[in-house]
């Protein structure tokens, strides 16, 4: 058993930490587990946590799949259907200011995302990236590098011109195993 002292400590450094409400009474034993003995805590509370409290403190745990590669390929069609319907609707009648395209670049990289997203394809992580330029005849060349395996990683990509300004979308699509 614990000593009167340290079941102080224990209770006053539970109570500062934010993990307990208000203490009834507590408990503290030794428990042997698999030859080795740990301190137990046993707590009840005066005042119910709420339920939202409840439900921040829960950590889920997810069995091992053990899959390897994907059932259901990134439709890559469609993601390049999203990116030039969003970047035609926001940029069609646009002209090139610095500040505004800096704050586009923001917006339609979520809004891509979201859209995205709203296909519901599984155990993919989606990486946006926008670039907005503006359009004097020059010569633009964009590179991006990706470690990924090309069985199951892929990316959709599209451009947009107007009059003043060009736009590049890439969405990169990482399989999680």
């Amino acid at each position: 058993m614990m000593s009167d002292p340290m079941k102080d400590t224990a209770a006053r450094s539970l109570k500062k930490s934010g993990s307990l409400s208000s203490l009834r009474r507590h408990e503290f034993q030794r428990k042997s587990i698999h030859g080795q003995t740990k301190d137990s805590v046993s707590l009840s509370y005066m005042d119910e946590p709420s339920q939202r409290e409840e439900v921040s403190r829960l950590t889920v745990q997810m069995e091992n799949t053990y899959q390897l590669g994907p059932t259901k390929h990134f439709p890559v069609v469609t993601v390049n259907h999203i990116l030039k319907d969003v970047l035609t609707n926001y940029l069609q009648e646009e002209d090139y200011e610095p500040e505004l395209c800096k704050q586009m670049t923001k917006t339609i990289a979520e809004v891509i995302k979201a859209r995205v997203k709203e296909l519901m394809i599984p155990r993919y992580k989606l990486v946006v990236i926008i670039h907005i330029g503006q359009l004097n005849g020059q010569s633009l060349l964009i590179g991006n590098r990706c470690l990924w395996d090309p069985k199951s990683d892929t990316v959709s990509s599209y451009v947009f011109r107007n009059a003043s300004l060009f736009a590049l979308a890439n969405v990169y699509a990482v399989y999680l195993e």
